[in-house]
């Protein structure tokens, strides 16, 4: 496979994943922030596009302010219209690779785009994250029924995995910010689609280790750093088989493992304790690993960054 083509399938993946995510985390401040009176508008908006790794501006913000940022901003890559136009603009330089059903799904949510943010500009936004959560699961299943288990679909896989990575940690970086009550805390995992496996998981009121540790550690849930880790390695390990004598050589895939191990062997209560820490370390895991990748698989040019990455800068 060309490199072009790998890269945009790659990038494919992590865009429409960054836009699904980002709708989740924006759900969860507009639900917070109307569910709560006392919450400080202006200083929960910055404190969220500091997890997104945007820079605030000097003027006073409110919810508004933030959804034209982080959700209609179509010229950024950070936003979601913008993840969403830039998806379509790999997709458009991969159309060979992917199925026509892929492409006409990511085409037409494109053209419908503006339409749907003009329909909610000024008023509720969860119809727009629902549109955008259902077009990315739309687009997801696609993939996975119609294209060959070949290496375009393990680039595009891989770059999921790796954005759910770094997405959820951001998730639970906005959610975790100043203390959640368990109102807060079921809003949260009904936004990542969990609360109902979370509820059959444990079979007991929700309570913050156990948002944590269902998110970040557990084995069979999709949307878990600890599932999607593994599943970037089974990727790689397919992209790049086998290891030399002394242990393996792929620099990404060593990242991701050591990343990895350290989920799978820590407790709970070790992850807890020094929650944002661990949660800085999985984004920059991600963000070295992209880098990583593209020195292994991608040609050499200028890399797609988040403005002002919080963690270090590239994914």
């Amino acid at each position: 496979m060309l490199s072009r083509i790998a890269e945009s399938l790659y990038w494919v993946g992590r865009y429409v994943e960054r836009a699904e995510d980002t709708a989740r985390i924006l759900d969860v401040h507009v639900h917070r922030t109307l569910e709560d009176p006392s919450v400080e508008e202006d200083a929960a908006c910055r404190g969220l596009l500091a997890v997104m790794g945007v820079a605030a501006p000097e003027e006073p913000l409110d919810s508004a302010d933030l959804l034209d940022i982080l959700a209609f901003d179509s010229g950024s890559t950070t936003s979601i219209a913008g993840s969403m136009v830039a998806a379509r603009e790999n997709a458009r330089s991969a159309r060979d690779s992917i199925s026509s059903e892929m492409w006409e799904c990511l085409n037409a949510t494109y053209n419908a785009l503006p339409a749907v943010v003009a329909r909610v500009s000024g008023g509720s936004p969860h119809g727009f994250f629902s549109y955008v959560k259902e077009r990315a699961a739309i687009l997801a299943g696609l993939a996975d029924s119609t294209m060959s288990r070949d290496d375009g679909w393990l680039f595009l896989v891989l770059g999921r995995s790796l954005e759910r990575v770094d997405m959820t940690a951001r998730l639970l970086s906005a959610s975790f910010g100043d203390g959640s009550g368990a109102a807060e805390l079921v809003t949260t995992l009904r936004c990542c689609s969990a609360h109902e496996a979370f509820l059959r998981t444990y079979r007991r009121r929700v309570e913050p280790d156990l948002v944590a540790e269902f998110l970040l550690l557990d084995r069979l849930f999709p949307r878990s750093a600890f599932h999607a880790l593994g599943r970037a390695e089974e990727c790689l390990a397919h992209l790049q088989p086998g290891a030399g004598r002394a242990g393996l050589d792929d620099e990404a895939r060593r990242i991701l493992g050591r990343a990895r191990t350290d989920l799978e062997f820590r407790r709970v209560h070790e992850l807890v304790a020094d929650l944002p820490s661990h949660l800085v370390s999985l984004q920059e895991c991600c963000s070295a690993a992209g880098d990583a990748l593209a020195r292994r698989f991608f040609r050499q040019s200028a890399p797609q960054e988040w403005s002002l990455e919080i963690a270090a800068g590239r994914q």
